[in-house]
């Protein structure tokens, strides 16, 4: 869009992700939303409370998902209010969905909203974590998924660090893990900023209901992988592997100039 000249690109969420672990299911998504090539927004909220069992998540166009979210709690409050129970969590995801693919025509425009939902299943006695398509097609993942521009990265993550029965903690462990592996990769995603004190959201849904993870506990798990990731002895990484490969490298060369294969 255009007014005066000047461009308007809607502002863009990237990465959200959701597993399983032995008492729900953790979800969360890094802070940043682009518009175009710049960074609009540092300190975005993705991951949203739908009701007192259940969350979403959202990627795409933050104004329409937003919207959609919005819209989405007030239609779980009004059930509730109505019929005097809270909707079935295929209900809820039902609901979703349909509001999803109300939202086709705006997708077509190039105004997509991809969520994820996620809850306890009270009767299932489990985590429940759903998945959807523009269109508004709804599918149910086993243990995890990931989507937004790192989705992929965090996915490539989740599936390798991601085993039956984790704990609360070593799941939000991998959450944080696979949102800093996308943050690597994806010019869009954004990894913790400790000089600004930016972290990623973290939510958990399980028996007990919706729950935030303090970001103290956040700052200290992400921490952790950073050190064991980068090590101490420099701020790039150790210095061993380098030096061992071009030693391998200066040996090769010396070996074929030897054989006369270097050309001097």
């Amino acid at each position: 869009m255009r007014t005066g000249g000047k461009a308007h690109r809607a502002l863009r969420q990237k990465a959200i992700l959701a597993l399983k672990h032995r008492d729900g299911v953790v979800m969360a998504g890094d802070r940043q939303a682009t518009e175009g090539y710049q960074v609009a927004h540092r300190r975005i909220e993705k991951v949203y409370k739908a009701d007192s069992s259940s969350a979403i998540a959202i990627a795409g166009a933050a104004g329409p998902a937003i919207e959609m979210v919005r819209l989405f709690q007030t239609e779980l409050e009004h059930y509730e209010k109505v019929e005097g129970e809270n909707l079935s969590l295929e209900g809820k995801a039902n609901k979703l969905a349909q509001m999803i693919r109300m939202n086709l025509p705006a997708a077509m425009q190039g105004l997509v909203v991809i969520p994820i939902f996620a809850g306890y299943d009270d009767k299932a006695d489990q985590g429940r974590i759903f998945m959807y398509d523009v269109t508004g097609g709804r599918y149910e993942e086993q243990d995890t998924y990931a989507t937004g521009s790192g989705g992929k990265d965090a996915r490539n993550t989740l599936r390798r660090l991601y085993r039956k029965d984790l704990s609360r903690e070593e799941a939000v462990r991998v959450a944080l893990e696979a949102l800093l592996d996308a943050a690597e990769e994806d010019v869009g995603t954004a990894g913790p900023d400790f000089v600004k004190g930016i972290m990623p959201s973290v939510k958990i849904i399980s028996r007990g209901g919706f729950e935030d993870v303090p970001e103290d506990e956040i700052r200290r798990v992400a921490e952790a992988i950073g050190q064991e990731v980068t090590p101490r002895d420099d701020g790039l990484g150790t210095a061993a592997p380098p030096q061992a490969i071009a030693g391998v490298l200066t040996y090769c060369a010396l070996e074929q100039c030897r054989k006369g294969a270097c050309g001097l």
